[in-house]
C-alpha cells in the first residue's frame, strides 16, 4: 500500500508559478512511477505529466510542454510538478497517482487514469486572470 499527499496548491495570478509536491509512504518509491492528473470543475480528469521510477523519462500533455516540469527526488518520497507561466485554463485539482514498477511505462498507458494504482487526495490550482 502506498499513501500519496499532494502539496503546494493555492491561488497565483496569471503568469506566475507553482510547485507541486506528491509525498509517499508506505513502500519503496522508486518502485514507482507517478503521473499528476487535474480536474477543472464540470469537466473528466485528465493527464499532465508522468515520470519512471528512475525519472529518466518523462511525459507531458501538449497544453503544458514547456511551462510545466516533472521531477523526483526517490531519496524524499517526493515527486514534483514546477508548473510556470500559469494561465487561468490551469485551474483545477491536481491529484499525483502512483504506479508499481511491474508495468509497462509509455506515453499510451501513463496517461490512462485506470493504469495507476494509487491516489492522493488532490489539491486545488486556481490561476486567476
Amino acid at each position: 500500500q502506498v499513501q500519496l499527499v499532494e502539496s503546494g496548491g493555492g491561488l497565483v495570478q496569471a503568469g506566475g508559478s507553482l510547485r507541486l509536491s506528491c509525498t509517499a509512504s508506505g513502500r519503496t518509491f522508486s518502485n514507482y512511477a507517478v503521473g499528476w492528473f487535474r480536474q477543472a470543475p464540470g469537466r473528466e480528469r485528465g493527464f499532465v505529466a508522468a515520470i519512471s521510477w528512475s525519472g529518466g523519462t518523462t511525459y507531458y500533455t501538449n497544453s503544458v510542454k514547456g511551462r510545466f516540469t516533472i521531477s523526483r527526488d526517490n531519496a524524499k518520497n517526493t515527486v514534483y510538478l514546477q508548473m510556470n507561466s500559469l494561465k487561468p485554463e490551469d485551474t483545477a485539482v491536481y491529484y499525483c497517482a502512483a504506479a508499481g514498477g511491474s508495468k509497462y511505462f509509455s506515453g499510451g498507458y501513463v496517461s490512462e487514469d485506470t493504469w495507476y494504482d494509487y491516489w492522493g487526495q488532490g489539491t486545488q490550482v486556481t490561476v486567476s486572470s
